[in-house]
């Protein structure tokens, strides 16, 4: 494997195995393997660096790349601190750059010249224009990223950089399989690299969530780790606080399916009725859950911000009745019906916009916001927590492999209908695919990502894939090419299956 030597957190030495950095590779192979994918691969290298040639009149001083990813089990609990269970594919984002000398610029273009070039104030202070959304803000949310950790560690970067960019993407956007992440992260690893400086992989997995915030979404930090921490081979077990991955081997005898319904997930422009609006219905529900359990007013409103913050209390509250799950208290002290929000006030002894205060996402959430349906979505988040546990303890049973893939199928089932029913993030197309996979030979079948559209992922015994992939094609999306949603020769992007992939990677070729 060929490999340059990574630096410790300052760019300069080893880093240690505690600590691990990205790596700085000399070729593709380490992470494209062999074969169609390893030639699919050089293609767009060359392709990506011609582009660049073109646009700038010189070559990229290297390429950086960072995986999409898939979400087997533990869907919208990330941000309320839970475990969740991922894997890597193989489509990415990979960034060309170079330093721009003589510039006071950051200009970001693309292969696919429906993105227009994106050209910005070589600023990390500069604030990101959430209201005006261009598909470059994300390059620059990895920018502001990269400046704003070495301003905390004290390391010094001197003037800003400008820089001279362009992407590629095999990421479908909007499909739940984390686009923007993949982009975000491409963008701070290619970023580290042009200034010769490397970081642990879990810092770097922590900041770069901390600087997709600068585009409006409150994201929780799964598919940033994934996509920095991933290995060939294995679903990770991402714990947080602090971040940590467990290597998950998967039984060799399913296989993830990963399909598109069609209808694209706007996660940054929806995220005041849908994403964050999820965000602020957790919170609350925590706190009023605090407060119920006997919690100071003011503690829960100023220390609360997710349900595992108030697990312990609800399963003191629930041992009393002789059970170990937080979401018995959820039934017991929230009712079905939906929270206005002066039912809540009323409770929290303060307006709502005075707790969200020192947030304006969250702020615009409460400007949309009817009502808020707190019994649902607390119950979703502690169900969902315990499933994951649930799946990774099956996998690594001593369960026959026909038993193992079929809990894991039904583990898969639950979670969709959880996510359906009581998170309210699914919409008409995905459970319409849902149901055809299902009803086409898939152990279990669930939307993934964060939901309104984007993909569904379904497991499936390995030897019938190829057919279920047929049936896919002639029972959900042959209707949708025949009325051109879709062009026929574009299908590979839409429906595929997927081993786990290896994570971010800088590339000197």
């Amino acid at each position: 494997m060929a490999q340059v030597p990574a630096g410790d957190a300052n760019g300069n030495g080893n880093g240690g195995a505690a600590a691990e950095v990205i790596p700085t590779l000399s070729s593709l192979e380490p992470v494209y393997g062999e074969g169609a994918q390893l030639d699919e691969a050089r293609l767009r290298f060359a392709r990506l660096g011609d582009r660049f040639q073109a646009v700038y009149g010189g070559r990229p001083a290297l390429f950086a790349r960072s995986p999409g990813r898939v979400n087997l089990i533990g869907e919208h609990i990330d941000y309320e601190g839970y475990s969740v269970l991922p894997m890597a594919i193989r489509q990415d984002m990979i960034v060309a750059i170079r330093k721009a000398d003589g510039s006071s610029q950051v200009r970001v273009a693309n292969v696919d010249d429906k993105y227009p070039v994106c050209v910005y104030p070589a600023d990390p202070d500069k604030e990101i224009d959430i209201k005006n959304h261009k598909w470059g803000h994300y390059f620059m949310c990895g920018y502001k990223g990269v400046y704003e950790y070495c301003r905390s560690k004290g390391i010094d970067l001197g003037q800003p950089v400008a820089l001279d960019v362009v992407v590629d993407g095999t990421v479908p956007q909007g499909s739940g399989l984390s686009s923007s992440a993949a982009f975000v992260c491409s963008a701070t690893i290619a970023i580290m690299g042009v200034l010769e400086k490397n970081f642990p992989k879990k810092e770097v997995a922590q900041f770069t969530c901390l600087s997709e915030r600068h585009i409006g979404t409150q994201s929780g930090g799964m598919d940033q780790a994934i996509s920095i921490m991933a290995k060939p081979g294995f679903a990770e077990l991402i714990d947080f606080n602090p971040i940590h991955a467990t290597d998950v081997q998967l039984p060799p005898g399913g296989t993830f399916v990963i399909a598109h319904c069609l209808a694209e997930s706007k996660k940054a422009e929806t995220a005041a009725t849908n994403y964050n609006n999820r965000v602020v219905e957790c919170r609350l529900a925590a706190i009023v859950l605090a407060i119920k359990l006997g919690m100071d007013t003011k503690k829960a409103i100023s220390t609360v911000t997710t349900l595992s913050d108030v697990e312990g209390l609800c399963v003191s509250f629930a041992g009393n009745e002789g059970s170990s799950d937080p979401g018995f208290a959820v039934k017991k002290l929230l009712h079905e019906e939906p929270y206005t929000a002066e039912e809540i006030e009323k409770i929290t002894g303060e307006s709502l916009a005075s707790v969200f205060q020192s947030s304006q996402t969250s702020l615009d959430v409460l400007k949309a916001a009817k009502h808020y349906k707190l019994f649902q979505r607390a119950t979703h988040v502690y169900s969902e927590a315990r499933r994951v546990y649930a799946f990774r303890d099956t996998v690594s049973s001593k369960l026959s492999e026909e038993d193992m893939l079929k809990k894991l199928g039904d583990l898969m089932n639950e979670s969709h209908y959880s996510c359906s029913v009581l998170y309210e993030c699914s919409c008409p197309e995905l459970e319409e695919l849902v149901k055809v996979c299902r009803d086409n030979g898939a152990l279990g079948a669930r939307l993934t990502g964060a939901g309104w559209g984007g993909c569904a992922v379904a497991l499936v015994k390995e030897r019938i894939v190829p057919q279920f992939i047929l049936n896919l094609k002639e029972k959900y999306y042959k209707s949708r090419i025949d009325r051109g949603i879709i062009n026929q020769n574009d299908l590979g992007l839409y429906v595929f299956a997927s081993k786990p992939s290896s994570g971010a990677a800088i590339f000197k070729l």
